[in-house]
């Protein structure tokens, strides 16, 4: 088979823990030994191998998946929805656990996420089906340890057309540490501070861009997004939307960002699709529930809801 793209990451499964839970100083304080009630439970699937096959499928591309998975009830829940969502999964599933998140959501709707990632951070190069990766476009998300290792030799592996979306625990240990990746990457996809931790002085484009990607954005959260292909920078308008829960956005923004290069090559509409599609998934819990199809998000592009500004 064919893909139009496959995926590289993280595959879990998050529980949602809604309390009543105040932020002090952007920080969620528990004492030790209090209990504290439980609003809400609500459980899902998530990981950035998942949350991004998921969303590239429902927005018209032809996916495969590669991650890693236990042999538990979680890991079928997993399984069950990649077939759900007519994607191919292209990984290993053997003895242990399943990935695991537990998610802490404050009463003003940021989240602090404990994560269990012994599967996503281990898969080895020959848990990679290599005869099956015929594909045009490889997305990695965040991994570290051997599937890092991994990430770097698939790099290698292919001819052209890679995406990174790299997270902060990453960035905070250097170029170096993901040099051999961005040697190879075509679009590059990052936070502001993820950005900072890769490129401390000077202008963070034109230093990311440097380090070989063609395409560059950097998302800022609630202000907007900015997108560089080297001659000039388009900053995407935030709207006001109000806020169920923030986990997924990323994977939202990144995927229907990339679907938009790959469809249209036009950074403009790119960033106007990603940005939709993460506003979309923050007004319903859950990391994939908002995720738009291609027909839903081709509708609010005509509506020119998001404004973008040339910089």
């Amino acid at each position: 088979m064919k893909f139009d793209i496959i995926t590289f990451g993280g595959a879990v499964v998050d529980a949602f823990v809604y309390t009543n839970v105040h932020e002090v100083h952007k920080k969620m304080c528990y004492n030790v030994g209090e209990k504290i009630a439980i609003n809400k439970l609500q459980f899902s699937t998530g990981g950035g191998g998942t949350n991004t096959s998921v969303s590239f499928s429902k927005l018209g591309l032809k996916t495969g998946t590669i991650i890693k998975i236990g042999k538990d009830e979680n890991s079928q829940l997993i399984l069950n929805e990649l077939k759900k969502e007519k994607v191919s999964f292209l990984g290993k599933q053997e003895q242990g656990l399943t990935d695991f998140s537990v998610i802490l959501d404050s009463k003003e709707h940021d989240r602090t996420v404990l994560t269990y990632k012994e599967k996503s951070n281990n898969i080895s190069l020959s848990d990679v089906p290599l005869k099956k990766l015929k594909t045009k476009w490889f997305y990695f998300s965040a991994t570290d340890n051997t599937s890092l290792d991994t990430q770097k030799a698939l790099a290698l592996y292919a001819s052209k057309n890679k995406i990174y979306n790299p997270s902060s625990y990453l960035t905070k240990k250097g170029v170096g540490y993901i040099k051999k990746i961005l040697d190879h990457v075509d679009v590059l996809i990052l936070n502001n501070d993820e950005a900072k931790d890769l490129i401390p002085e000077g202008d963070l484009f034109q230093g990311l861009h440097s380090l070989g990607p063609k395409i560059v954005c950097i998302t800022y959260g609630g202000e907007g997004n900015k997108v560089s292909d080297g001659s000039r920078i388009l900053t995407s308008l935030p709207r006001k939307i109000k806020v169920a829960e923030r986990t997924g956005a990323g994977d939202a923004f990144a995927s229907a960002f990339v679907t938009g290069i790959i469809k249209t090559n036009n950074p403009e509409v790119a960033i106007k699709l990603g940005s939709l599609n993460a506003e979309s998934v923050i007004q319903i819990p859950g990391a994939k529930n908002g995720l738009l199809t291609w027909k839903e998000i081709s509708k609010q592009l005509k509506e020119n809801l998001i404004k973008v500004r040339q910089n």
